[in-house]
């Protein structure tokens, strides 16, 4: 497996110390490769210091638990970042080995990993105390049993051995077992958290976004990595809820509330007032916001300087007042308006002379053509015109 150049030149001239840090700036698969060079290069490119972010979704058919298990072992607390992204054949035992290997883990990525259950997030609580960023999109074994694992509660948590205190973002996208019992736990006791996706999480209700505003101190806080609230398809979810939010949370940047149904005109109010930091604000589905929510969006103290993207997808009582309402918006780059038929190609023309770089994306029904007379004649599809 290895040559004989174990005294070639490079490895007399250069320190080991320098040898290694020239190799901390190589990928995975290039550091495997050094690996087969000679049995000094092995021991360098294997070391565990030039294994502090491992990212193996391009691996994802072939990662097993053992791999991880011998990842882990070999890196030691010496792995900061790991993403399993896909990695299907990756289960409990695995993760468990890999949590009691890499006590200082603080970012990690189980997206897609599908043999997770609640064992894997008992056994991260308990070793991996530095754990800032966890996501578990897909992950539709996961119950509500983790979310208390996780949390930072000691009164009610005595028996786990270690917590989170250090958790900033927690992705929960499409865990359908998720309630609010559990992400109760999340809002009381993770309180450096400022990115929550639960996108998906349709049993949760209002009652988690007063736990959020109540108990989250960093989504009241101007931070340089931006506040995401991400509830898309959370169809409980109601005005009542976001207006506590938006009271609390005044530095909120990135909003996802797709298909959250129940909320009208009332909740743009709130976040028109409280809201000044604003960027991005997905509405698409919401149907019972009109054009009156729109221009207090318009007129709020977001509109001039922050607000870049607002998705009003299948959004019907939209008219072209509210394209009206957002022309003072300066900053604004993106519009949608897919499916808001009462928005019209003159409305979108008159956005445009007042905010000429913006991109807006509509859709238009093809007219239909009246009876042909005398014969048929070639048609032309004018769907889906991206404006």
């Amino acid at each position: 497996m290895f040559s004989n150049s174990d005294e070639a030149v490079i490895n007399k001239k250069l320190p080991k110390e320098l040898l290694l840090r020239i190799f901390s700036f190589l990928d995975v698969v290039t550091l495997c490769r050094c690996a087969q060079v000679s049995r000094a290069w092995n021991v360098l490119a294997l070391d565990g210091s030039n294994w502090q972010r491992i990212d193996l979704f391009d691996f994802q058919r072939d990662i097993e638990g053992r791999v991880v298990e011998n990842i882990s072992k070999r890196c030691g607390g010496f792995l900061r970042k790991l993403s399993l992204r896909g990695c299907l054949g990756v289960g409990d035992n695995a993760l468990r080995t890999f949590a009691q290997n890499c006590r200082n883990i603080e970012v990690l990525s189980l997206n897609g990993c599908t043999k997770t259950t609640d064992a894997t997030c008992t056994s991260l609580s308990k070793f991996c105390s530095k754990l800032r960023h966890l996501d578990l999109a897909s992950c539709t074994s996961i119950t509500n049993m983790s979310l208390k694992a996780l949390r930072l509660e000691d009164e009610a948590l005595k028996y786990i051995g270690a917590h989170c205190p250090e958790l900033v973002t927690l992705n929960l996208q499409t865990c359908l077992q998720i309630t609010d019992e559990g992400l109760l736990t999340i809002c009381r006791g993770c309180h450096k958290l400022q990115s929550l996706c639960a996108s998906g999480c349709s049993n949760i209700t209002d009652a988690i976004l007063t736990a959020l505003g109540q108990n989250c101190p960093r989504l009241r806080s101007r931070l340089p990595s931006g506040v995401i609230l991400e509830v898309a398809r959370c169809s409980q979810l109601t005005d009542v809820g976001f207006t506590t939010l938006a009271r609390n949370c005044h530095e909120l940047e990135k909003m996802d509330l797709e298909e959250c149904v129940q909320i009208t005109d009332s909740t743009l109010i709130q976040l028109s007032i409280h809201c000044p930091r604003l960027q991005v604000l997905s509405l698409s589905h919401c149907e019972l916001i009109t054009d009156d929510g729109i221009r207090h969006l318009g007129n709020g103290a977001c509109a001039h300087d922050q607000l870049e993207v607002i998705e009003l997808d299948n959004c019907p009582l939209i008219t072209d007042a509210s394209l009206e309402h957002l022309k003072s918006c300066h900053s604004l780059e993106r519009i949608e308006l897919y499916d808001c038929q009462q928005i019209t190609r003159a409305g979108i023309k008159r956005l445009r002379t007042h905010l000429p770089n913006i991109k807006v994306h509509a859709y238009f029904a093809p007219v239909t053509p009246p009876p042909s007379v005398g014969g048929s004649r070639q048609r032309f599809c004018r769907c889906c015109i991206i404006l």
